[in-house]
């Protein structure tokens, strides 16, 4: 097939039966161009499949009005939803993305490599969001361009930076489940150099349950994922009558072990989640969890990084989000 060449701005004004200029100022919005005119200036550049060379736009404004995103794992419905709400959030402001992922880990060598591809094309602004990728890796960058991290708290000068309080997740799951009755309450701990979120998750469950006088028994994970296989240990003779998991995929996967354990299992064990994706934070599901703001991370992180690049903010901010638990069917009294 041979591709015709690409149309002008010369070819639109010939079509149209107008000047150059004219069609120069209808697309940019500038000028003074009558309706009529600006009309056939419009059909005319959708017959001939006309599209703007944003490039070229941003050599002359010194801005491209795009945003680059780099997320840890596109697979995690965590990322996807944070996603959401950067692309809708940046289109409401007159933004685009230009967003970089992985189907699995995002080690620290792929996350750098994409910022940097990121910066070659001239993006005005990064958010960035792998949660393994340290701070002191990509903080030289700020030379270059401004950043707001999305989904972890950061101390270091320049950055500003939008999270859940997942302490306080923490706290209010095991206030939850201490409420319920449960005094001896197994919780799962993912090393931190996996997520620090997760482990700041469990450590403030362990200290609510301590506090409260109550046992938490700490059950170490490599990863959220491999949280049934460490709990399956626990069941039976334990008195354990509570588990804590670091994230909703976790939890059911411990329900499903409990699940084949047979009998009552199901009923004497509770089991609770952590991040409330979609439809896991609803009640037909009935996973009792803590529903972060994921999208609302996102859209914050944008309006940021925006306010940032036109002067609204001229310094590092941090904000933190609060969540809510959700009561389900997979925490009750114990028997």
């Amino acid at each position: 097939m041979v591709r015709s060449r690409t149309p002008t701005i010369v070819d639109i004004a010939v079509e149209a039966g107008v000047s150059k200029s004219a069609v120069s100022r209808a697309l940019l919005g500038q000028g003074d161009v009558s309706a009529e005119k600006r009309a056939r200036i419009e059909d005319a550049a959708a017959r001939l499949g006309y599209v703007a060379n944003a490039m070229a736009r941003s050599l002359v404004r010194s801005q491209t009005r795009t945003i680059g995103v780099v997320l840890r794992d596109v697979k995690k419905p965590y990322y996807a939803f944070l996603q959401a709400g950067m692309q809708a959030q940046a289109e409401k402001r007159d933004y685009r993305i230009v967003a970089t992922t992985n189907a699995g880990e995002f080690e620290v060598e792929d996350a750098l490599r994409e910022i940097k591809n990121l910066i070659s094309l001239q993006v005005d602004g990064l958010v960035i969001a792998p949660a393994r990728l340290p701070t002191d890796q990509f903080a030289p960058f700020l030379e270059r361009t401004p950043i707001v991290v999305a989904g972890r708290w950061e101390e270091a000068p320049g950055l500003s930076s939008v999270a859940c309080d997942d302490a306080d997740g923490g706290h209010a799951l095991a206030d939850h489940l201490l409420g319920l009755g449960h005094r001896r309450i197994a919780v799962v701990q993912v090393d931190e150099n996996y997520s620090l979120r997760y482990k700041t998750r469990g450590a403030a469950m362990i200290d609510s349950i301590t506090a409260a006088g109550a046992e938490a028994v700490v059950v170490e994970s490599p990863t959220d994922l491999e949280s049934a296989a460490a709990v399956a240990s626990l069941l039976g003779d334990s008195g354990v009558t509570a588990v804590m998991c670091p994230t909703d995929a976790a939890a059911l996967d411990v329900l499903d072990v409990i699940r084949l354990r047979g009998g009552d299992a199901l009923e004497r064990y509770s089991v609770t989640g952590y991040d409330g994706y979609g439809p896991l934070a609803s009640p037909y599901i009935g996973l009792t969890t803590f529903k972060t703001p994921q999208e609302e991370i996102g859209r914050t992180a944008i309006d940021l990084l925006i306010d940032q690049l036109e002067g609204r903010s001229g310094h590092d901010r941090f904000v933190a989000l609060r969540g809510e638990v959700v009561p389900g069917r997979t925490a009750r009294p114990p028997l």
